[in-house]
């Protein structure tokens, strides 16, 4: 099952008229309200449609379940709808951060049970490198008919992180000062969740912004101690995560999903941290 488009391979969907959604998701970590749609408005890629992540691909942040839980399974359908997706389509969800934003709503759709979904490779950046036109303003998508449900894919829950990571490897896809406790933003305790490996999602891209070719992805994820153990991934409150994912699905391995990450673990003060580069 592959995981990536290129634009080449967009771009000529597009001009032979094979039916194509095009999903916007540009977020960053620190956007204000309307920033992400702000720069969607200043140019996208034609026919593609905006998504707000924060409102359209979590549900409401808690303590309990961090910054950004996964949203209602009848939600999330509803919005695809919305976003004109239909049961047959080729969806192609890209950003302007080499995916780790659109990762989460491919990582989405394939929970849903809809495999024809792609990130593209390389996202915005590359379009614009490939000389290709963009469009202004706001897209309006009919309204679709597609049927998603949700499980598809695999998951860790909380009550599961730590004997998971004392058993098999649970990797930390954020920046490794976070990972180490030298540095945390956004969430009231720094540091990582004991056993956890840091892997930060950054290391999963080129320079250009593509991903790494899947030979070296296995590399990667083979020195990281992925080869014939089970894989799970977290990160700040698992957006990135997804993208993690999506990498390790480019390498032939699959990995669960750890939905809360460490926005919903560090919000437990019962729960042990661990600081320093070791697991």
């Amino acid at each position: 099952m592959r995981t990536l488009m290129d634009v080449q391979t967009l771009r000529e969907r597009m001009t032979s008229g094979q039916r194509t959604v095009l999903l916007d998701v540009r977020w960053k970590l620190g956007d204000g309200a309307g920033d992400g749609h702000n720069r969607y408005r200043q140019d996208h890629i034609p026919g593609a449609v905006y998504v707000d992540l924060s409102s359209q691909l979590a549900s409401a942040p808690t303590i309990a379940g961090g910054r950004h839980p996964l949203p209602e399974p009848e939600v999330f359908r509803e919005a695809a709808r919305d976003w004109g997706i239909n049961n047959d389509d080729v969806v192609v969800a890209y950003d302007d951060s080499g995916g780790l934003s659109a990762a989460r709503m491919w990582w989405l759709l394939r929970d849903g049970g809809f495999d024809t979904v792609y990130l593209l490779d390389g996202g915005l950046a590359a379009w614009r490198a490939g000389g290709f036109e963009l469009d202004s303003g706001d897209e309006l998508a009919s309204l679709g008919n597609v049927e998603l449900g949700s499980g598809h894919m695999p998951r860790l829950e909380l009550a599961d992180v730590l004997d998971f990571a004392r058993t098999s490897l649970l990797l930390d896809a954020r920046a490794a000062e976070r990972y180490r406790g030298e540095l945390e933003p956004v969430d009231p305790r720094a540091g990582h969740i004991p056993g956890a490996v840091s892997a930060p999602t950054t290391g999963n891209l080129a320079a250009t912004g593509h991903f790494l070719p899947a030979t070296e992805l296995a590399v990667r994820f083979k020195d990281l101690g992925a080869e014939d153990r089970d894989v799970a991934v977290y990160c700040g409150s698992g957006i990135n995560a997804a993208h993690q994912i999506a990498a390790l699905a480019e390498a032939g391995i699959e990995a669960a999903l750890y939905p809360g990450s460490w926005s919903q673990w560090c919000g437990h003060p019962e729960l042990p941290i661990a600081t320093g580069e070791q697991p």
